[in-house]
């Protein structure tokens, strides 16, 4: 066993905070300080080995000797709770990233990555020693900075797995075909790095590559046993492949939920060994059952503890309050990092900004928030946080137009940030006025905060009737087998083609821009292009609806006009529109626009710009 204080674990998650040197910033300090206190150990995020090897250019590295003090100012943070802190140390052979300058690539192969990247050069002698050498010395250097253990990445599709995956391991010298061989290199750096320290070692595997001729469990399950004759400490299990299969390594809402679980579970049947389980335990009922039903050792959480740092804290009671849940959305923490921008996360706007205080107000006021969405319950929610008096008006539904956000075919996790705000809304006694809100309403507040959402936007097109996106995801009348005109191919305009797809039909996206899906998450912007590559389905680039003429359609491009005909149902995702019913009233009294109402975006911009809002009030 790993001697933690107890067996939960933050699984490594890429920050992209530190800058082009590598070094260990405040920044790095200050997110791993949040999320220390009551978990057993912190993977930070994966040490490049050599500068030439970064997925990132503001990735953290262990390539030299001066990164050990900020590497050791880490340690000793963590430390400070009595957590413990491994090394993931990684080599991505031909998934370094090819557009940072100076990257270099090897693998087992020559062939690129499938799904793009540089073409890596096969690896002889000299460069399988000089990865041997790469890796021992981080291994050194991670001893010096005060690490406890080393995790070494033999899957995911990073270079020992590049060995071990027969999809990518094409060599016909010692090194490739049998699992013996596939397996030897990988092991050879195992050998290496055992013998480099005194620390324990974890190997990271992917169970399952989820790709066709990939690896396999059974093999994952031969090569524990003999991880085991080599004194491993702990084998974490996951699954996927960041070459072919990113939504399996990212653990995205689009994957199911406990594979990876299962793949643990047959390694911990067959092996005698330490096991840690991963992949979307988001929920303390998944907690539950990895260690009740699968008997897990460990339990390695990541992304949940970005939407809340006190994940294992409200699990093991010593935090009170409501679970800011993960939605495995990627939006936040993915996104944000490869925008630049450094790790996020959609639901929780701390993230990456740790340091910055959200205290109480020195005055309390009292405040009408109009507008139940999620942006408007947000605010409810912040504007408690900060001690004001705060009522919310909203004649319907809570959780507004974000009520749809589910509906779409894998995406009904998002519905547990409403449950989120609705509780803590109760929790907190905030009183709800079930009415439209009207001016007069304002009278004893002293300030306004407007979150009245967004409207679609209605094209002036000769013949058109109304018949909205929102309908065609509520499954109010959801055609069946019929040619369907959508009008709008963004992120909406996506979505209900590919649920319309589900019911037999046929459909038409015509979208004015160059491009379908803007806007969408990569992973689940990739995943829903791929479902629409489908013959029911035709997409219109650039293009216009000029006029309906009953079930007659005429659209316009560049350089072409066609007619669609026996058209039976038209849906209209052509974009939303910001609606205010207040925007021409006189309110003598501080108002604030939020959301959609300010300006239509995603659920990741209304809370962020809800909790910005909220620091000023």
């Amino acid at each position: 066993m790993l001697n933690l204080k107890n067996n939960f674990i933050f699984a490594t998650v890429k920050t992209g905070y530190s800058d082009a040197t590598g070094i260990v910033t405040n920044r790095h300090l200050e997110f791993y300080k949040a999320r220390s206190k009551y978990v057993g150990a912190i993977i930070p995020e994966p040490l490049y080995l050599d500068k030439g090897l970064r997925e990132l250019p503001t990735q953290m590295g262990i390539d030299s000797d001066d990164k050990i003090e900020g590497l050791k100012r880490l340690t000793d943070t963590i430390h400070q709770f009595g957590t413990g802190v491994i090394a993931h140390l990684n080599h991505p052979g031909r998934m370094a990233n090819p557009k940072i300058p100076g990257n270099y690539f090897v693998s087992s192969t020559d062939e690129p990555c499938e799904n793009g990247g540089a073409k890596p050069k096969q690896m002889d002698a000299d460069d399988m020693q000089q990865v041997i050498n790469l890796f021992t010395n981080a291994a050194k250097r991670a001893e010096k900075a005060g690490f406890d253990i080393i995790e070494l990445q033999l899957g995911h599709g990073y270079l020992a797995a590049q060995f071990i995956s027969p999809k990518v391991n094409k060599r016909t010298d010692e090194y490739g075909g049998s699992f013996e061989n596939r397996i030897k290199f990988p092991l050879q750096i195992l050998d290496a790095v055992k013998a480099a320290t005194h620390l324990p070692i974890i190997v990271r595997m992917s169970g399952d590559e989820m790709i066709p001729d990939g690896i396999k469990i059974d093999e994952m399950i031969r090569l524990a046993k003999i991880l085991k004759d080599k004194s491993v400490d702990a084998i974490h299990v996951s699954a996927g492949t960041a070459c072919s299969t990113p939504p399996w390594f990212f653990q995205h809402m689009f994957v199911p939920k406990g594979k990876t679980w299962e793949l643990a579970h047959k390694i911990k049947e067959a092996v005698d060994i330490p096991i840690i389980f991963v992949g979307q335990i988001n929920e303390f009922k998944d907690v539950d059952k990895v260690f009740n039903e699968h008997k897990a050792d460990y339990v390695a959480v990541g992304r949940p503890l970005l939407a809340d740092p006190n994940f294992v804290g409200k699990y093991l009671g010593e935090v009170k309050g409501n679970l800011r849940p993960c939605l495995a959305c990627s939006e936040g923490c993915l996104g944000g990092v490869r925008s630049g921008n450094g790790l996020g996360c959609s639901v929780n706007p701390t993230v990456g900004h740790e340091n910055e205080v959200f205290e109480k107000s020195p005055v309390s006021k009292t405040i009408a928030v109009v507008g139940g969405g999620l942006a408007g319950m947000q605010a409810a929610v912040s504007l408690h946080e900060r001690g004001h008096r705060v009522t919310l008006f909203e004649k319907d539904k809570l959780g507004g137009q974000f009520l749809l956000a589910p509906l779409p075919p894998h995406k009904d996790s998002l519905i547990k940030i409403v449950d989120y705000l609705k509780k803590e809304l109760q929790d907190r006694n905030i009183p709800i006025v079930k009415r439209e809100a009207v001016a007069d309403n304002f009278a004893n507040f002293d300030e306004v905060v407007v979150a009245t959402g967004s409207k679609p936007f209605i094209p002036p097109i000769d013949g058109l009737k109304k018949y909205y996106w929102a309908e065609v995801l509520e499954n109010h009348n959801l055609p069946e087998n019929k040619k369907v005109l959508v009008i709008g191919g963004g992120l909406i305009g996506t979505e209900v083609a590919v649920k319309l797809l589900s019911k037999g039909n046929k459909v038409y996206i015509v979208e004015m821009l160059g491009e379908i899906a803007r806007g969408m998450e990569m992973l689940e912007q990739k995943l829903t292009l791929k479902s629409l590559q489908h013959e029911n389905v035709n997409i219109f680039l650039n293009t216009k609806v000029q006029k309906v003429d009953g079930d007659r359609v005429h659209i316009e491009g560049q350089d072409y006009k066609q007619t669609l005909d026996d058209i039976d149902v038209i849906v209209l995702a052509a974009g939303m529109k910001s609606y205010n019913p207040f925007e021409n009233m006189k309110i003598n009294k501080p108002v604030h626009i939020i959301g959609d109402a300010l300006k239509p975006g995603k659920a990741q911009d209304a809370i962020h710009g809800v909790y910005e809002l909220a620091k000023k009030i």
